[in-house]
């Protein structure tokens, strides 16, 4: 999954936001971004690893958030199935 696919993939945006959607198994890609504090995304990436949903981690948070046409950057953001 590539960020100009993200720009027009029906998503979700927020670590909350994705947590919530992985548990009712709507996700089938997560973007975390590479600058988002450790402390905050390590939950969602066991969470990931547990439901066995890929991660990218090649994008920062601005760049996630440019993708989103939001003007803050996202620490997280799923592709929803």
């Amino acid at each position: 999954m590539t960020l100009e696919k993200l720009k027009t993939a029906e998503r979700v945006i927020g670590i909350k936001q994705v947590t919530k959607a992985i548990n009712k198994d709507q996700v089938s890609w997560v973007f975390l971004g590479t600058n988002a504090d450790d402390r905050v995304v390590q939950p969602l990436k066991g969470l990931c690893a547990e439901k066995n949903i890929s991660v990218d981690f090649t994008c920062t948070m601005e760049e996630l958030g440019k993708a989103c046409s939001i003007e803050v950057g996202a620490a997280a953001v799923a592709v929803l199935k």
